[in-house]
C-alpha cells in the first residue's frame, strides 16, 4: 500500500468504512516511520542537552542555546555537535584499570555512542566509588543518563545516585498513554511479583502518578495513614515505604511520565532535599521525553492481567466495568464479557459489584446494541481514544414492568480490553418516588421539627392526612392538640410532654375531626439531643389508621354476633338434647319384646350444636305382636325434635289402633305436607317399621325411603328386599308396599339410620357392605349382646346422628 491509495483490485466489492479504515492505516504508518526518526533525533538532542546542564550547571533553554552556538561556530548541524558533545563524556574505567589509561577511541567517529553494559550488571554508570563521593549528584547523575537506555537503567541510576543523598530506596516510573491509563517504563528496588501487580493501572481517580502527571506537580506523601484516604498506595507485603515523592518529568507540552522516590525512611522531605529530586526528574526530560510511538493497528493490544484490574477496581469509589469485546470468525465485535467490577456497579435489575462479572452486555442491556453507547465503545476500542458520551435515557423492562434511568458513561481502552464508568442522575429522583409511593400506599407521611430554630416539615401526606391546605405550612407541636379529640388530650399530651422533655420515643394513637367526621390517626416519633441530653430535634411519622380502624370495630361487632349466636345455638341443643331425653329415652341394657331380644344404641353427631332427628320405637301392641320403628326426619333443632316427636307419637297412636302399616305411612306422609309452617320449604323424613307376630314368627315391614334391615341368617348377612315407599312430605301422590318375612330361632334384624353406613365421597353400596361384613365378625367373635352399641361406637367422628336397632329372636329351647 502506497500512500493514501489502496492497492488495485481490493476496493471492488468492499464498502466504504473498510476503504476508509485502510486509508487511515496507511496514513498511520507513515506518521510511524517519521516519528521513528524523530525520536531518534530528539533522544541525542535531549541527552545532550542534559549533559550540559550538568557540566555548566544551568537551565535547559540555556544549554540548548550552548549546543546551537558551538553548533554554528563549528559549521556543523545541532544534531553532529551533540553527537560530539556525548563523545566527549570520558568514560570511567572499570575497577582494576590505570586512571592514566587514554579512552578508547571511537571506532566510527564522532557519532558513535559510547557502550553501557546491562542493568544490574555491576557497572557503575557515575565512574568509581571514590570519584563519586566527591563530584556532586547531578553531575553524576547527568554523565550516567548519556550512557543509560530505558526506563529500568534510569530508575536504577536514580536509586543509586539519590539513595545516599535522599535516601531513596525504590524508583518507579510511569508513562500516561493515549489511552489514558499508566505503564509503569521503569523501576529499581521493586520485586517482579509487585512490579507486575501494578504494571498497568487504568485511568482510576486516586492513583498520585496519575494526580501529579495531569496536575503538573510534584505530591509529597509524607503521612502514609492519612495518604490512605485519599490515594491508592503502591505498597509491598511489609509496607515498609513510610514516604513517597510523584514529580512529574517536564516537557515541551503537557507531561506524560512521573517519577516516583519511595522511601523506607519516615517523616518529610527537607526543602533542599525536595529541590535535589526535583532537578533530578528535570534531567530525565531527554532520556523520558521521548513521545510514545503509535500503537500499529493490525497489532495486537498487551494483555491485561483481570485479577490485577479486579484488586483496583475493588479499591475505586464509583461504578466500574472492565469490558472484554468477543468478536465472531470475521473479528467483529459482536458484544463484550463483563470481566471486573467495582463494588458500587448496578445495574437497572439491581445486580451489583461481582454478581456483574460473566454476564454479557447484551444479556444486561440488550437494546442498547445500535445505538451511540455502542458506536462509542467500538471507536474506544479501535482508535484508544477515550468515549464520553452524553447523558442518555435508556429503558428496560424488568419483571414486566418498565424502568427508566438516565446514565453519562466514559469508555476508554486498556490493552485490548475497555474500561467503563458511569454516572447513573436518576437515582435520587427514583428514591423521591419510591418514598412518596410507600407514604401514599401505607397512608402515611414523615414530618421534622428542628426545636433549636422552631421549624417544622411536613411531607406531601401528612397535609393529606390532616386535611391542612399546604399554603398554611405545617402546625407545631403546640397546635396539635386542637385537632384531638378531648377524650385523647391526656394520653397524647403526656407523651409529647416526655418526648420534649426527656427525648423519650413516642407511639401513641389519637383521633382528630376533619371534614368528613372523626379519624384514627398514630404518631411515631423520636427525639435527637445534644451532648447534655437535651432534645434538639424530633422527627418521626403520622399514620392514617381510619380504614384499619373501621375493619377492627367491623370484626368485633363480628365477634360479639357470633358469641350472640353461639349462646343462642348451644341453649338451643340444650334445649333440645333434654326434650330429646324425654321423648327418646334409651335403655341400659336390652330389652324382651314379645320373645325377641332387643338391643337400642344412639350417638349424637360430634361436630355441630344442633340436635339431630334420629328416632327409634320398640313397643308391645295390645294383641301380643310387637312394633319396631327407626326414622330419621331430615336437619336439626328443635323443629327436627317437634317433628320427631309428632311422628313418633302419631305412628304409635296409629298402630295401637290396628292401622295397617302403609296406611301409617301414606297419614304420617299427609300429615308433614300439611303441617309445614312455611309453604316454600316441607320437612321431609324417612323411616322403616315392622309388626312381629311371635306365634308364627312372622315379620311385615314397610318403609319410606330409608335403608333396608339387615337380616344375619347363620354365616351370611344380606338386606332385604324393600317395597316400594319414597320419604315422608315429598309428595301426596306417595305409595307404599309392605313385605312379610318369617324369621327363624338364632336370627338377627338390624334397623338402623344413614349415619351408621354413610362417609364423605362414598358410594352408600359400600358403607353397607362393610356393615355387614363388621356385624358378622362382631357374632363370630362373641359380641353378640351389645352388637348396636358396638357397632355405634365403631364410627368415631361421627357427622351425622346414629340409632340403631338390633332384633335377635333366641333359639328354640
Amino acid at each position: 500500500m502506497k500512500g493514501d491509495a489502496a492497492p488495485e483490485g481490493e476496493g471492488e466489492g468492499v464498502g466504504p468504512e473498510v476503504l476508509a479504515l485502510a486509508k487511515v492505516v496507511a496514513r498511520l504508518r507513515s506518521e510511524v516511520v517519521d516519528l521513528e526518526g524523530v525520536a531518534a533525533t530528539t533522544a541525542v538532542v535531549e541527552r545532550a542537552r542534559g549533559v550540559v546542564m550538568a557540566q555548566a550547571g544551568v537551565t535547559a533553554d540555556t544549554a540548548q542555546e550552548i549546543l546551537i552556538g558551538r553548533a554554528t561556530e563549528g559549521g556543523r548541524t545541532l544534531l553532529e555537535e551533540c553527537w560530539i558533545t556525548l563523545g566527549r563524556i570520558r568514560p570511567h574505567p572499570p575497577p582494576g584499570t590505570a586512571p592514566s589509561d587514554p579512552p578508547a577511541a571511537p571506532t566510527a567517529g564522532a557519532g558513535t555512542k559510547p557502550a553501557a553494559s546491562a542493568p544490574g550488571s555491576g557497572r557503575r554508570l557515575v565512574g568509581r566509588a571514590g570519584e563519586a563521593a566527591l563530584r556532586p549528584p547531578l553531575a553524576r547523575l547527568a554523565d550516567g543518563l548519556a550512557a543509560a537506555h530505558g526506563g529500568d537503567d534510569i530508575a536504577e541510576l536514580l536509586r543509586t545516585v539519590l539513595g545516599p543523598e535522599a535516601g531513596v530506596d525504590a524508583v518507579m516510573i510511569y508513562t500516561l498513554t493515549s489511552a489514558g491509563s499508566l505503564e509503569l517504563t521503569g523501576r529499581a528496588g521493586i520485586d517482579d511479583v509487585l512490579a507486575e501487580r501494578w504494571r498497568h493501572i487504568p485511568p482510576l481517580a486516586g492513583v498520585a502518578a496519575h494526580e501529579a502527571v495531569a496536575g503538573h506537580r510534584a505530591l509529597w506523601l509524607e503521612n502514609p495513614a492519612q495518604d490512605a484516604r485519599h490515594y491508592l498506595l503502591i505498597t509491598d507485603a511489609t509496607d515498609r515505604w513510610r514516604s513517597r515523592a510523584w514529580i512529574p518529568v517536564p516537557a515541551d507540552g503537557s507531561p506524560d511520565t512521573a517519577i516516583g522516590f519511595l522511601r523506607t525512611r519516615p517523616g518529610p522531605f527537607a526543602a533542599d532535599i525536595r529541590a535535589l529530586l526535583r532537578r533530578a526528574a528535570r534531567l530525565c526530560t531527554g532520556p523520558l521525553g521521548v513521545p510514545e510511538r503509535p500503537r500499529d493497528a493490525h497489532a495486537e493490544p498487551a494483555d491485561v492481567d483481570v485479577a490485577s484490574a479486579q484488586r483496583m477496581l475493588d479499591a475505586l469509589a464509583g461504578p466500574a466495568i472492565l469490558l472484554t469485546p468477543l468478536r465472531s470468525e470475521a473479528g467483529e465485535v459482536e458484544d463484550y464479557r463483563i470481566d471486573a467490577a467495582a463494588p458500587e456497579s448496578v445495574d437497572v435489575a439491581g445486580r451489583r459489584g461481582k454478581e456483574l462479572v460473566g454476564l454479557r452486555v447484551l444479556e444486561t442491556y440488550p437494546t442498547v446494541v445500535g445505538t451511540a453507547l455502542w458506536n462509542g465503545y467500538l471507536e474506544a476500542l479501535t482508535t484508544g481514544t477515550a468515549y464520553e458520551g452524553e447523558p442518555f435515557t435508556y429503558e428496560e423492562v424488568v419483571a414486566g414492568v418498565p424502568q427508566q434511568s438516565v446514565y453519562s458513561v466514559r469508555a476508554s481502552r486498556l490493552g485490548d480490553r475497555l474500561v467503563v464508568s458511569w454516572i447513573r442522575h436518576d437515582t435520587s429522583e427514583r428514591e423521591a418516588r419510591r418514598l412518596a409511593d410507600m407514604q401514599r400506599l401505607g397512608n402515611l407521611g414523615w414530618a421534622g421539627w428542628n426545636l433549636t430554630t422552631d421549624t417544622v416539615t411536613w411531607s406531601d401526606q401528612v397535609y393529606a392526612i390532616f386535611e391542612r391546605d399546604p399554603r398554611h405550612g405545617p402546625m407545631t407541636l403546640e397546635e396539635l392538640p386542637r385537632r384531638v379529640l378531648p377524650d385523647d388530650l391526656p394520653k397524647l399530651g403526656t407523651a409529647v410532654r416526655r418526648l420534649l422533655s426527656r427525648g423519650e420515643a413516642v407511639d401513641q394513637p389519637f383521633r382528630i375531626t376533619t371534614s368528613d367526621g372523626v379519624r384514627h390517626l398514630r404518631i411515631v416519633a423520636e427525639a435527637r439531643t445534644d451532648a447534655d441530653g437535651t432534645p434538639v430535634e424530633v422527627h418521626g411519622f403520622f399514620q392514617d389508621l381510619s380504614a384499619q380502624r373501621g375493619v377492627e370495630l367491623a370484626l368485633r361487632e363480628s365477634e360479639r354476633a357470633v358469641l350472640v349466636q353461639r349462646g343462642m345455638l348451644q341453649a338451643e341443643r340444650a334445649l333440645a338434647a333434654s326434650l330429646q331425653d324425654t321423648l327418646l329415652p334409651i335403655p341400659d341394657q336390652s330389652l324382651e319384646l314379645a320373645g325377641l331380644c332387643i338391643d337400642v344404641a344412639y350417638v349424637p353427631a360430634d361436630r355441630g350444636v344442633n340436635v339431630g332427628g334420629d328416632w327409634y320405637s320398640a313397643i308391645e301392641l295390645p294383641d301380643g305382636s310387637a312394633l319396631f320403628v327407626v326414622g330419621d326426619v331430615a336437619g336439626h333443632g328443635l323443629a327436627a325434635v317437634g317433628t320427631m316427636a309428632q311422628l313418633r307419637f302419631t305412628t304409635k297412636g296409629m298402630t295401637v289402633t290396628g292401622s295397617p302399616l302403609p296406611d301409617v305411612l301414606r297419614r304420617l306422609n299427609t300429615l308433614l305436607l300439611h303441617t309445614a309452617s312455611d309453604p316454600s320449604t316441607t320437612t321431609t323424613a324417612t323411616m322403616v317399621m315392622g309388626r312381629y307376630q311371635p306365634w308364627d314368627r312372622r315379620l311385615t315391614w314397610v318403609r319410606a325411603g330409608h335403608l333396608p334391615p339387615l337380616l344375619v341368617r347363620g354365616d351370611k348377612a344380606g338386606f332385604l328386599d324393600q317395597p316400594p315407599g319414597s320419604l315422608l312430605g315429598a309428595s301426596f301422590d306417595s305409595s307404599y308396599g309392605q313385605a312379610v318375612i318369617e324369621l327363624m330361632p338364632g336370627d338377627r334384624l338390624l334397623f338402623c339410620t344413614d349415619g351408621l353406613v354413610e362417609e364423605p365421597g362414598e358410594d352408600i353400596g359400600v358403607g353397607l357392605d362393610r356393615l355387614a361384613a363388621s356385624t358378622l365378625r362382631l357374632l363370630r367373635e362373641g359380641r353378640g349382646e351389645t352388637l348396636a352399641r358396638t357397632l355405634a361406637a365403631m364410627c368415631p367422628g361421627n357427622r351425622d346422628d346414629i340409632c340403631v336397632l338390633d332384633i335377635h329372636v333366641p333359639d328354640d329351647p
